[in-house]
């Protein structure tokens, strides 16, 4: 634990000007992100007497080593640096707000030639059209079957269009008139646009104008006795105002506005949203935050607004923003919602009237959330934290162990030898840090080998990592690497474990503690878990510790080690089947993608262009002679693959079908 006396600047060495700060630990990791309207006055705050700050203020700093700044023109400058460098370096002391559910939206793709209505989860795309978030997706498809009467906009997937368009035939919905069927061309594609345009301007809130040239056309087909007409119009403006309950009217003026409301203890924060388009409650959705730095209740709305608003523009940011506490810098906060939205943004307390009583009504959805939220994590706390306490009592641990690496070894008779390192903070499986090894040092199977090789590699790389805080000396270091500057970015294999745990027993055991012991790691424990007897051994110990079998523990290292086979399991699966699917092409240099499509595309399969001339290969659009040649060569070289058989009749098939390319090398992998 560090004393903030040694890292402090030096007197007259901050400026007294807008910026953001950066404060590091000492493995230079980025732990919190803040901004100020004056350096000088903001880092002075944190270097008084640790025991007059707060709780949390007095943790950061004694955990920090080092502290930076960047000085910025303004105070709007300053919040979007502060946003973009809390999203870049995700700090541990900054509250980071989480979903408690991925909310479905409604959207409509205008980016397509034939916009699709669907339900749609996750980050927003381009040229989409977004409508809530939702609390279920039934209540979207409830909506959206109402309204397709009226506007009969496409709602099927790439593949049912496509087909639909091949047969000639509509699918259900085209024929009982809720799609206007653009795949069989009933419709151009600019009168589906249309109807997209119209569906898109009545989810906006525009509905009088709608209803009101319905209600027009229903009394003209009443006087012309078009009796069908009529009640075929009678029964859309049923529907449409059916859909239109669903959304009850909050706010009479037809208000487009966000309210944000936070309820919150002294450990956690919970932020309801509601999204309120032309009078109406057009969606919802919440956040859960645990308190990790010295935060009020403005401070939370700001972080809210950051994270509402930081990936948004245009109309997806309303006129009108409501909060309970206005954050300290708000003339900056409304610039920079104005900046977003491209025109100016209101940030206010709502005082009296409807949208004070709005505003309580979200807070109490607030309350209900936070409630909920630690009903939920009680339980899990509590279970969580009685894992960790006996895994470090039965293995005479000096503390629980917060963060477990686990490592596993794959193969199928030796061949694709693979490994994977799964890891557990606090009980839960963090997958972003995830990694999966390539076994290079031998050929064949070997799983006590593998292992010393996976854990050797993964603790070297994490000895890099720690070359230029001094705590290791660069003569150390095996392999000669020696890392790039750190830039504070969460790094691969840059944060130790507490524990390590392998699938097996002493054999493997023992492989993972020799290869630690060889790089002179002594600070990380090892133990082992047979899945013969659930049995936990530990490195130089002939007899292994039993743990009760209803310990939470012993799930804990279950589940762990679980986790690691489905993980390596996978990646093996991975390997496996890009090297059954090889072709022949792939070894061709300078041969992309496209032109390996053109040629088996071109001959039908690898074996007739296995047969071609070089004249006949040069036939294939942009394939020159040079090329032709290569191509010819490699394939000739190459073995040709065994029959096809069927395993049904024992027959040996043609190879007619086109072979696929090999795939890219995947995200994670530590080659």
């Amino acid at each position: 634990m560090a004393d903030p006396s040694s890292y402090r600047p030096k007197p007259g060495q901050i400026p007294d000007s807008p910026g953001v700060y950066k404060f590091r630990d000492e493995h230079r990791r980025v732990i919190y992100v803040g901004k100020a309207k004056s350096l000088r006055q903001r880092l002075a705050s944190y270097f008084q007497d640790v025991a007059g700050l707060h709780p949390r203020t007095a943790t950061m700093v004694t955990t920090a080593a080092s502290v930076e700044w960047t000085v910025v023109s303004t105070e709007v400058e300053a919040l979007q640096l502060e946003y973009s460098w809390i999203k870049e370096y995700d700090p541990r002391f900054n509250v980071k707000y989480r979903d408690d559910k991925s909310y479905p939206s409604l959207a409509v793709t205008m980016n397509e030639e034939y916009p699709r209505v669907q339900v749609m989860r996750g980050p927003k795309k381009k040229g989409v059209r977004y409508f809530g978030p939702y609390g279920h997706a039934w209540a979207i498809r409830e909506t959206v079957d109402l309204m397709l009467r009226v506007f009969p906009v496409r709602t099927c997937s790439a593949g049912v269009f496509k087909r639909s368009a091949q047969i000639g035939r509509p699918c259900l919905l085209g024929y009982i008139g809720k799609c206007s069927a653009p795949c069989v061309g009933r419709v151009t594609p600019d009168e589906h646009r249309d109807l997209a345009e119209d569906f898109c301007d009545f989810m906006a809130g525009r509905t009088g104008t709608y209803l009101t040239r319905l209600e027009q056309q229903m009394r003209e087909a009443a006087e012309d006795m078009e009796y069908e007409k009529a009640a075929r119009l009678r029964d859309d403006i049923g529907a449409l105002r059916r859909a239109m309950e669903k959304n009850a009217v909050v706010l009479a003026d037809a208000t487009d506005a966000d309210l944000v409301a936070v309820a919150e203890d002294e450990l956690e924060a919970a932020v309801q949203i509601f999204h309120v388009r032309g009078g109406r409650v057009r969606g919802q959705r919440g956040w859960v935050t645990d308190k990790v730095e010295a935060v009020d209740t403005a401070g939370l709305v700001e972080h809210a607004l950051q994270q509402l608003y930081g990936e948004e523009k245009g109309e997806a940011v309303p006129k009108e923003v409501l909060v309970p506490a206005l954050p300290e810098d708000t003339a900056a906060l409304s610039e920079w919602l104005a900046g977003r939205r491209g025109s100016q943004v209101s940030l206010r307390i709502p005082q009296r009237g409807d949208k004070k009583a709005l505003m309580e009504t979200v807070h109490r959805n607030a309350l209900q959330s936070l409630a909920l939220h630690k009903t939920k994590r009680a339980g899990d706390l509590t279970t969580r934290s009685r894992a960790l306490e006996e895994i470090a009592e039965a293995l005479d641990l000096d503390g629980a162990p917060l963060r477990i690496e686990c490592f596993d070894i794959s193969h199928l008779q030796g061949d694709d030898v693979v490994a994977s390192m799964v890891v557990f903070e606090d009980g839960l499986a963090r997958k972003s840090e995830y990694r999966r090894f390539q076994i290079k040092s031998f050929e064949g199977q070997d799983d006590v080998r593998s292992m010393h090789e996976v854990v050797s590699r993964r603790f070297r790389r994490y000895l890099q990592e720690k070359l230029k805080t001094g705590e290791w000396s660069p003569e150390d270091a095996q392999d000669g690497e020696v890392p790039a500057e750190d830039d504070g970015r969460p790094k691969r294999f840059a944060y130790p474990p507490q524990l390590v745990v392998v699938d097996g027993g002493q054999p493997q055991v023992a492989a993972a503690k020799r290869a630690l012991e060889e790089l002179g790691v002594d600070d990380v424990a090892v133990c082992g878990l047979a899945k013969r007897l659930e049995e936990v051994w530990l490195p130089g110990e002939d007899d292994p510790v039993v743990l009760p079998r209803t310990s939470e523990g012993l799930y804990l290292l279950q589940r762990v080690r679980d986790e690691a086979h489905r993980f390596a399991i996978q990646y093996q699966r991975s390997k496996r089947g890009k090297r059954l699917k090889a072709s022949p092409l792939d070894d061709v240099p300078g041969l992309g993608e496209s032109r390996k499509q053109a040629l088996v595309k071109h001959f039908g399969s690898v074996k007739k262009l296995r047969q071609a001339t070089i004249d006949q290969i040069c036939e294939v659009p942009g394939i020159g002679r040079k090329t032709a040649e290569t191509v010819a060569a490699a394939l000739a070289h190459a073995v040709p693959a065994g029959p096809a058989v069927n395993t049904a009749t024992g027959e040996i098939m043609e190879d007619e079908t086109p072979a696929p390319a090999g795939a890219s090398s995947e995200r994670g992998t530590e080659q």
